[in-house]
């Protein structure tokens, strides 16, 4: 390529740059210093992540560990958690609704997690599913060292496809009251399905699903909105450490079989 093209060229590459820049610094972040990091110290990102909670926060204090993770995130690493602006809207509903058992696809670090088993009412149950068994080896410590047990919090490791049809069996969940998708927002609108064909959502039961505008649901919004078996809301958020890049929480009411 001659310069005078590459010239011609660069005031459009500029413009993008800037438009752009806010998902570039989280490419950067999120994939070019993670990667390297990775090889660097051998381990992975929620492996460091831990470490650094181990060091430095509270043993059996949920808040405090949050915040150690929230600090860790914005100063250390970029942990592509779901941050506490999020955190609180999470939270507040599941305070709001006091479910008695509390369905999460998609524990990640165990952030989200400790947010919903600290605000479940007395006698309230958590079961978390996490895809990834190294993943699920640093949650279940993450959770174990915030002081829940095996009865309040339960992990199971596998695919939601596969462990949703065996929740009621295996796990003795007749009924979710609140669900909250977190894990691939591709996967979301076939695990609803999924719950709706194994009656495991009560009349009133709350969705939550995260990630719904970046990377983005829209299939599962379509469909959400267009089925007439839910009342849809949406809370508009940005991401954690990027909140010129906008997402947001969507919140479905299912009203039943119809």
């Amino acid at each position: 390529m001659s310069p005078a093209i590459a010239l011609a060229f660069l005031p459009l590459v500029v413009t993008l740059l800037v438009r752009y820049r806010h998902y570039f610094r989280l490419l950067v972040r999120t994939v070019l210093l993670r990667s390297l990091r990775d090889c660097l110290s051998g381990l992975r990102i929620e492996e460091r992540a831990f470490s650094y909670v181990l060091t430095h926060a509270l043993p059996g204090d949920p808040g405090h560990i949050l915040t150690t993770l929230d600090h860790w995130s914005s100063r250390c690493e970029y942990l592509s958690h779901m941050g506490p602006v999020k955190g609180q809207i999470l939270m507040r509903l599941v305070e709001e609704k006091a479910p008695a058992c509390v369905l999460e696809l998609g524990t990640y670090c165990g952030y989200s997690t400790l947010l919903i088993a600290r605000a479940l009412p007395p006698g309230g149950r958590l079961l978390t599913v996490e895809q990834d068994p190294c993943t699920a080896a640093v949650a279940e410590k993450l959770i174990r060292l915030a002081g829940f047990d095996e009865h309040m919090v339960e992990l199971i490791v596998g695919s939601s496809e596969e462990v949703i049809p065996c929740l009621r069996t295996q796990y003795q969940l007749s009924r979710a009251d609140l669900v909250l998708l977190a894990h691939r927002p591709r996967c979301y609108l076939r695990d609803l399905q999924l719950l709706e064909a194994h009656a495991l959502l009560p009349a009133s039961a709350t969705v939550l699903a995260d990630h719904v505008l970046f990377p983005g649901a829209p299939r599962f919004l379509q469909y959400a909105k267009s089925c007439g078996r839910y009342r849809c809301r949406l809370h508009h958020t940005g991401l954690p450490d990027f909140p010129a890049i906008k997402d947001g929480i969507a919140q479905l009411t299912y009203a039943g079989p119809g």
